[in-house]
């Protein structure tokens, strides 16, 4: 299994035309796209492993995909603070 990561992080912090506050901006929506991309993942292997009645494996995914969701509305909160 191989996952890959996009570090656009990286190029955005390159990007001298941007303050740090346009940049920090950037980062936060690209990591909440990130981790969005990640719950997605985690829903599926929580429905595979629900099929394969691995339970206690099926609910911690979920909690896992619930922990990520929450740490994105605190992101969300950051960029309306930034704003």
């Amino acid at each position: 299994m191989n996952h890959h990561h996009h570090h656009e992080d990286t190029r955005i912090e390159g990007q001298s035309s941007l303050s740090e506050r346009e940049k920090l901006g950037k980062l936060l929506e690209f990591w909440i796209k990130h981790n969005d991309d990640h719950v997605n993942t985690y829903r599926e292997w929580s429905k595979k492993a629900g099929s394969e009645n691995l339970v206690e494996v099926q609910h911690l995914l979920e909690e896992a995909s619930e922990l990520t969701l929450s740490i994105n509305e605190l992101f969300r909160q950051a960029i309306k603070e930034l704003h």
